[in-house]
């Protein structure tokens, strides 16, 4: 097993490029397992299998990687899809509005209740007094919310 932390969130694009698939690869050959571990869903969706999002510690969402990109229902994971710069010509200089608000709490002091509810648009006022628990949507898409479809 490789734990890969940011393995090339400060690589140029072509080289990024060859690092990941070089990596597959070197996957593929030795039968390696990587915790590839990223802000960039981008190359989490090119190089891995399922996706588990974290926020301030903890496991909100998991997936397949194409399925939690395509069905996000946690708004964490859509608000960081929503942030992934897309390659139209004429657009990459243009502000995305992104679904979240407010600053990230100190992970010191984590907000009781569910630990995304300052900055959620949707939080109500049980994600401020209950953390919500694992609930299966779909066959293998696990998620931590009280209202994942709000």
């Amino acid at each position: 097993m490789i734990i890969a932390d940011e393995p090339v969130s400060m690589i140029d694009l072509s080289t990024r490029a060859e690092i990941l698939y070089m990596m597959k690869i070197v996957q593929r050959e030795l039968g390696l397992t990587y915790l590839y571990i990223t802000h960039d869903l981008s190359t989490a969706r090119y190089f891995t299998d399922r996706i588990a999002v974290m926020y301030l510690g903890k496991i909100i969402e998991m997936e397949g990687a194409d399925e939690i990109i395509d069905n996000a229902a946690h708004p964490y994971t859509k608000a960081l899809i929503a942030a992934v710069c897309e390659p139209i010509p004429g657009k990459s200089n243009t502000i995305k509005e992104i679904p979240i608000k407010g600053e990230i709490p100190s992970a010191v002091n984590i907000p009781s209740g569910c630990r995304f509810h300052p900055r959620c648009l949707y939080a109500k006022p049980k994600c401020k007094e209950e953390e919500p628990v694992f609930i299966e949507i779909e066959s293998g898409h696990i998620i931590a919310c009280h209202y994942p479809f709000d």
